[in-house]
């Protein structure tokens, strides 16, 4: 992975809250997993940023090194890795997600 790539990876986790690196947008998610995660943000009312890997290899290669975990979807709030899609469900379906979202200061709609 390049170091513009982790700089760049860094920086976003960093100043966003709520942050989703996806395959795809969330308006036309590119893989069911991605898109199964875009709906629960979208159920628990998380205002949220996300990055399409699709568009830059760098950073679709550079996430998994970032994280040291293999597979995207990956969310993080507030700088903290949370999971990918299995992890983020299980969340959502205990209540945990919520919990964990407001403990971190993330206003929630819906």
């Amino acid at each position: 992975m390049s170091d513009a790539a982790q700089t760049a990876i860094d920086e976003a986790v960093k100043a966003h809250d709520v942050l989703l690196f996806m395959k795809g947008t969330p308006t036309f998610p590119q893989c069911g997993f991605s898109s199964t995660v875009v709906q629960i943000l979208d159920v628990v009312g998380a205002e949220y940023t996300a990055t399409n890997v699709l568009e830059n290899q760098d950073i679709r290669e550079g996430i998994k090194t970032y994280s040291d975990w293999p597979t995207i979807p990956q969310l993080y709030v507030k700088g903290e890795f949370v999971g990918g899609c299995d992890i983020v469900r299980e969340m959502y379906e205990s209540g945990e997600l919520k919990t964990f979202m407001l403990e971190k200061g993330i206003k929630l709609g819906g």
